[in-house]
């Protein structure tokens, strides 16, 4: 299943429930033409539904709450959604798959400008003008120190529609690097090592 960042409303927690896996039970934006088994994007994490009522469940396993911010949701959290894309589906931001390769943490936020902190292993794959996924966001690097230190810009519209504009300095964000941009550079690694040999 893909996605493409462009959240499509925020959902609310209704439940969370369990031990080593835990049962998220969420209040999203609309439920037509959901069924079980669908993939859902919750704060730009993959999820399957388990169930689906006035409320829609999902399962999440130890490696997922240990990767990403889904570990800290409590009831009445809010978070962003996004259903899977379809056949024939305008693809409006970039391609996403839902698997986060790990959190970050916002460092200072003016006015709609955010500076984000990644872990420092990730700073190669962070490109300026380049794409990355925040919360399951799509959005456009601004300036990156290299070492995982990044701007981004973000719209009103943006703001008003996701969590974002509730988030502050000191809050941990899931983020997805552009598969495309991860694969350069992991291809020119291999090949400045085998050069090397």
């Amino acid at each position: 299943m893909m996605f493409t960042g462009i959240v499509q409303g925020t959902g609310c927690v209704d439940s969370v429930s369990g031990n080593s896996i835990v049962t998220l039970g969420i209040q999203i934006p609309s439920t037509e033409g959901l069924d079980v088994g669908a993939s859902v994007s919750i704060d730009g994490v993959c999820l399957t539904a388990t169930s689906v009522g006035e409320t829609v469940t999902f399962d999440i396993i130890p490696e997922t709450l240990e990767r990403t911010t889904l570990g800290n949701l409590a009831q009445g959290s809010n978070v962003n959604v996004e259903r899977a894309l379809k056949f024939g589906d305008e693809l409006g931001g970039h391609l996403l798959s839902g698997h986060i390769m790990g959190t970050a943490e916002i460092v200072s936020v003016e006015k709609h400008d955010y500076k984000i902190q990644c872990p420092n292993e990730m700073g190669q794959f962070i490109q300026e003008k380049g794409f990355i996924a925040v919360d399951g966001i799509s959005l456009t690097v601004g300036k990156t120190d290299g070492r995982g230190c990044f701007d981004v810009h973000i719209i009103p519209e943006t703001l008003r529609l996701t969590t974002l504009g509730d988030k502050g300095q000191g809050d941990k964000v899931n983020i997805e690097i552009d598969a495309m941009t991860q694969a350069i550079v992991e291809t020119a690694k291999r090949m400045i090592e085998n050069k090397e040999d």
